[in-house]
């Protein structure tokens, strides 16, 4: 298994040096925006994409149209994912471990919750911590953390041995950060983003790249029975933790095939910009365009047009006629109530 996601890697890398820069870069502002919106996603939380995209544009210094301000907790994801991934070289500290939990609960509270920020938990939360599921009186337990007083020495083991230059396979090392991390639970909230931007972490570690092209948080999210399962049953009896292993490797497998389609998509952009690079379009004309080359969910109609580019219904129609004649939109014959388009 481990051969096998080893060649995927490599020869992802490979793909993605031989294509020009800004389609690299274009590549991993796809990925990394996928990567926050999915590992917040598997816990429920669910981000806007556009906010998402335009913070992780900004962070990374990149000149795009159309962004969009996005709020507070949108950016600490996006802070917490790239400080892991673009400075994966760099040690891992009990100091950052807090600041990217802070940085997903930026009010301190997650929901109505009041919740510790910058620090593990403590004997002032429910001690031990649980995970739970069922009615008040009827709960199944399916986890129960470590008492938060063993924390502070515990974490001290868990982060010498993350730091450690040894002799453990990179990828095999992501795995089981992922797994002892979350099995320690040390925060009150936000344990399993930050396992999986520590399991990231190392994974660009192994490739010796913070350029990211594939979402292991992607693919998790669609194998989230099977994910919270395998933790559930590994987490139980023994320190046997092969089946966890098995599962990381098998999913990783499978997040490198899907991230096929990422580079098609961001192919097809590529293109469609280089083909069209003569032809002169308006600021309003380049945002929409752009949201349907990276997949405008439902039916593009004039009313969603002048609503997105916050202009006014007949200009909306201006642009649209504009790029019917030149033969870049297409009317959708698929008909209905509003006339619809597509990309030729």
């Amino acid at each position: 298994m481990l051969g096998d996601v080893r060649q995927k890697q490599g020869r992802l890398l490979g793909q993605m040096k031989a294509l020009r820069f800004p389609l690299q870069q274009e590549a991993v502002l796809q990925t990394l925006t996928l990567e926050v919106i999915k590992t917040s996603e598997i816990e429920g939380d669910l981000l806007n994409y556009a906010e998402v995209r335009s913070s992780v544009a900004r962070r990374l210094g990149m000149d795009i149209a159309g962004l969009q301000p996005s709020d507070r907790h949108v950016d600490g994801v996006v802070d917490m994912m790239l400080d892991a991934t673009q400075r994966y070289r760099e040690p891992l500290t009990q100091e950052r471990l807090w600041g990217w939990q802070a940085a997903l609960f930026p009010t301190g509270y997650s929901g109505v919750q009041k919740v510790v920020t910058g620090g593990w938990r403590n004997n002032t939360t429910p001690d031990p911590m649980q995970v739970v599921s069922g009615p008040i009186g009827q709960e199944t337990v399916h986890f129960e953390a470590p008492p938060s007083e063993l924390l502070p020495d515990e974490m001290a083991q868990f982060l010498y041995w993350f730091n450690q230059n040894d002799s453990l396979e990179g990828v095999t090392k992501a795995a089981i950060a992922h797994f002892w991390f979350v099995t320690l639970h040390p925060f009150d909230d936000g344990n399993g983003r930050v396992a999986r931007a520590l399991a990231d972490m190392l994974l660009a570690r192994a490739e010796g790249s913070a350029q990211r092209y594939y979402s292991m948080s992607a693919q998790i999210r669609k194998e989230r029975n099977s994910y919270y399962r395998v933790l559930e049953e590994t987490q139980k009896a023994n320190l046997d933790i092969t089946e966890w292993l098995q599962w990381f490797l098998q999913c990783l497998s499978r997040s490198l095939d899907a991230t096929g389609e990422t580079l098609v998509q961001v192919l097809h952009k590529a293109r469609f910009w280089d083909t069209h690079k003569h032809v002169a379009f308006n600021s309003r004309q380049q945002l929409m365009l752009n949201k349907l080359l990276d997949g405008f969910e439902g039916k593009l109609t004039s009313s969603k047009w002048a609503a997105i580019a916050k202009c006014s219904s007949d200009t909306a129609i201006r642009d649209i006629t504009d790029l019917l004649n030149r033969r870049i939109l297409i009317k959708d014959i698929g008909g209905g109530r509003s006339t619809s388009y597509l990309l030729k």
